[in-house]
């Protein structure tokens, strides 16, 4: 099978669809790869370590789309990238296409494209083994963002997370109790802030609170998430409704009623937010006041941990690139039920996948 490695155009977008040792595994098993001019260099990925693994350079984006039966990406592509696509061929990638402009969902299916979102895979646990990766590193991310924003010559109220003795540490508030919340959790608790932990199930938060006994927990209702981030320096959103749009969860009165400078940060902005006043940032511009609360909302948070994201990446994602690639996507698709979770779009058809029924904020 011919596969194709693009160089990811989106700003900040610094990860690779693949490493050199995954285009070495696939070159080993028969398959040619074709690499994009420096689409590795963002994450140190040299041209001569691609061809030294097997893959030929190609020094157009268009050609390795024109040339791959197998797409390989990390984020959604661009309206120019899915018009690139050929008919019929297959692309995987981080896809989030329920909070993607409907328009070009149409055309995947117009060109009847088997689209594989990454974050949709999922084992008979109902655990997101690809998307998993990503959740731990944005999680782990969080503590250090928040901690940064807090301070005054960034806008924030000049709290340490910690405290000192004599002041009391800052209160943190975390939606949800998945992987996101897990490895939020746990950054958070290593700089010594209070930590309160609102989930949805009762034995995500009972796993929680065996695992950090010192936090805080409480059942998501809208009384208890208005009373939480009410007092709270610092809220976390960090859920997930797998192919879905993320469900809102902190409306504008609740954020209008957040202490003035604290620090909301959204890691489910790729799947549309959990507040009514997210919008997308950058990874340049990365903060708006809204409400008087420092909103950070950037959707490939670990875009700029590049080297680390792509190496767990395909340490997940490259059993089922493999088997696609040595099975072909329909047999593929027939053989792994987890893998079969992950499809979008096929033959011209909407698989797994509901999507919104307007446009999301901004998002492409």
């Amino acid at each position: 099978m011919n596969i194709g490695i693009p160089k990811e155009t989106r700003p900040f977008e610094f990860r690779v669809g693949l490493s050199p040792a995954g285009v070495e595994v696939l070159t080993q098993n028969g398959h040619q790869v074709y690499v994009e001019h420096e689409a590795g260099v963002g994450a140190g990925f040299s041209d001569l370590e691609y061809e030294s693994a097997g893959a030929r350079i190609s020094y157009s984006p268009d050609e390795v789309f024109a040339r791959a039966d197998f797409l390989l990406k990390v984020a959604r592509p661009t309206k120019e990238e899915i018009d690139w696509l050929r008919p019929g061929t297959a692309i995987a990638g981080l896809l989030h296409l329920a909070s993607s402009r409907r328009d070009k969902v149409d055309v995947l299916l117009e060109k009847k494209i088997t689209s594989i979102a990454y974050e949709q895979i999922q084992l008979a646990d109902n655990s997101l083994p690809v998307l998993r990766p990503f959740s731990e590193i944005g999680g782990s991310m969080t503590a250090t963002i928040a901690a940064r924003f807090l301070q005054c010559n960034r806008g924030g109220k000049g709290i340490l997370l910690g405290g000192v003795p004599g002041v009391p540490p800052a209160e943190v508030v975390i939606l949800g109790s998945g992987v996101v919340a897990t490895y939020a959790t746990r950054a958070f608790l290593g700089l010594g802030a209070h930590v309160t932990v609102i989930g949805k199930e009762l034995s995500g938060l009972q796993r929680m609170l065996e695992q950090f006994p010192a936090i805080a927990t409480m059942i998501s209702t809208r009384r208890n998430i208005e009373k939480a981030t009410a007092y709270a320096d610092v809220v976390v959103g960090a859920v997930l409704v797998t192919g879905q749009r993320a469900p809102i969860l902190i409306t504008r009165e609740m954020m209008r009623g957040m202490k003035p400078r604290s620090v909301f940060i959204d890691v489910s902005i790729d799947q549309g937010g959990c507040a009514e006043t997210s919008r997308p940032t950058t990874h340049e511009l990365t903060t708006y006041v809204e409400e008087g609360v420092i909103h950070y909302c950037v959707p490939n948070m670990p875009g700029v941990i590049a080297r680390t994201a792509t190496h767990a990446f395909v340490n997940a994602a490259m059993p089922y690139i493999l088997e696609i690639a040595n099975r072909g996507v329909d047999a593929a698709i027939s053989a792994d039920a987890s893998l079969e979770k992950g499809i979008n779009t096929h033959a011209g058809q909407l698989v797994h996948l509901n999507l919104l029924e307007e446009d999301s904020d901004g998002l492409e």
